[in-house]
């Protein structure tokens, strides 16, 4: 008889083979209704050639080759494959070719025989026989150009079987193209023109004045102008000021103003504004003084300006006749009230035009900026000229110059001549009151 024990025993081993048998079941139920995977043709690759020399990068706007690569199943007659290139994209179809790879490193090509043909985006390779089963096909379509605006490209493919069944390839990866701007597609368009590439034949034509290079570095250099701008900007108006209180320094009374005046104005008119540039940014880092690049760049001119807007409000205020100064006190006006109400307005009339000139020269002088790193028109200029090996940066960045000098340089010269105008008509004036041929403001 048996006891609980192998009553319990018993009833666990029914338990579990019961189970056991369920799961068997299951399982064949289960592969009996699931669909068998069915096996496709997969993608092997589907690259673009890189487009820029020296560089792996396919940039938009310019012509590449695309490569795809397939594998078919051993079961699978290839009859024709179709390539949908994303929109905007243009292509050739008089060189596009298919190539059967096969033996053990796919080393043997086969060339079929086959019809390429468009439909808008999509692009059908019609093999006139059907691909053995199993082949290795390779595509390429030259004269490829994605949109210029980059991104990741996305090519859908499908193929035909012998048997006229379709099928949709969901495998093939996307390609990433590097955008370009509008100024790099000129700068590509220019190096396929004719007269373009006549001009560089001449060695020195092609170092100073490369069209493509020309055009390419205009907005980096641009970049840099917008620095140059910025820091002369802040800087001169900075200057004036400082100029200013200088110059009433170096005409006080006081003599110890007036040393610690010329001291300064002598010392930096007599130092190259190189040289100071070199002390102040690699001067103070030493002794503990970290500034960044662009408010030191101000600094530095800003105090180098200061020293000549010394000397232009010195020589503008001494230009005003005494007697005016004299003829203001008589009339009950303070010192400071002379100052500011007679001889500042007349003064700074008077030094407009040197002011301009000065403005002009601090421009230039950012240039200089370019020894220690800073951003700035020459800088950006020498980072295009050291990758290209051409000139031309460099001629663009005396173009920026020359935009922002030749019409302040026109302004001086229109502002002398009616000064001089002015003055000359005084002079006149008074010559005819003298010779009485004008009384007052009326002909006699």
């Amino acid at each position: 008889m048996f006891d609980n024990t192998d009553k319990r025993n018993l009833a666990g081993a029914k338990l579990s083979l019961t189970l056991a048998l369920a799961a068997i079941m299951a399982a064949c139920a289960f592969a009996f209704v699931a669909p068998v995977p069915a096996c496709a043709l997969e993608t092997a690759k589907c690259t673009a050639k890189p487009n820029a020399s020296g560089s792996s990068d396919v940039f938009g706007g310019s012509e590449t080759r695309i490569t795809w690569e397939g594998q078919a199943d051993s079961s699978e007659q290839v009859k024709s494959v179709t390539l949908t290139l994303p929109e905007g994209t243009s292509f050739g179809t008089d060189d596009a070719r298919v190539t059967l790879l096969s033996g053990a490193d796919l080393m043997d090509r086969e060339r079929p025989s086959v019809e390429v043909s468009a439909d808008g985006q999509a692009l059908t390779f019609d093999l006139d026989e059907a691909a053995p089963a199993g082949s290795y096909i390779r595509l390429e379509v030259y004269r490829v150009k994605f949109p210029t605006a980059g991104g990741e490209e996305k090519i859908q493919a499908s193929y035909e079987l012998a048997d006229g069944s379709t099928k949709e390839l969901s495998d093939v990866p996307s390609i990433t193209v590097t955008g370009v701007s509008m100024w790099d597609g000129a700068a590509t368009w220019l190096k396929q023109q004719d007269w373009v590439k006549k001009w560089n034949e001449n060695t020195f034509l092609r170092l100073f004045l490369n069209p493509p290079i020309l055009v390419s570095s205009i907005p980096s250099v641009f970049q840099g102008f917008l620095m140059a701008l910025a820091i002369v900007l802040v800087a001169f108006p900075l200057a004036i000021p400082f100029g200013f209180i200088l110059a009433l320094m170096r005409i006080s009374r006081s003599r110890v103003l007036r040393g610690i005046a010329s001291f300064y104005v002598n010392i930096i008119r007599g130092t190259p504004a190189f040289l100071q540039i070199y002390i102040a940014f690699f001067g103070l880092p030493l002794a503990g003084v970290k500034i960044p690049s662009y408010p030191l760049g101000v600094i530095v001119l800003a105090m180098n300006s200061a020293a000549y807007l010394c000397e232009i409000f010195r020589a503008g205020i001494q230009s005003i006749s005494k007697g005016q100064n004299e003829a203001a006190r008589s009339l009950g006006m303070t010192a400071a009230q002379t100052m500011i109400y007679v001889i500042i307005p007349q003064t700074f009339r008077n030094v407009l035009p040197t002011m301009t000139s000065e403005f002009i020269l601090l421009y230039k002088d950012t240039s200089l900026l370019a020894a220690v790193g800073v951003m700035e028109v020459v800088m950006y200029s020498k980072t295009i000229v050291a990758s290209t090996g051409s000139i031309t940066p460099y001629i663009v960045a005396a173009l920026f110059y020359l935009v922002v000098t030749i019409p302040l340089a026109r302004v001086v010269s229109m502002l002398e001549s009616r000064m001089l105008g002015t003055d000359a008509g005084k002079r006149r004036k008074k010559t005819l009151k003298e010779a009485g041929v004008i009384d007052g403001d009326h002909i006699a």
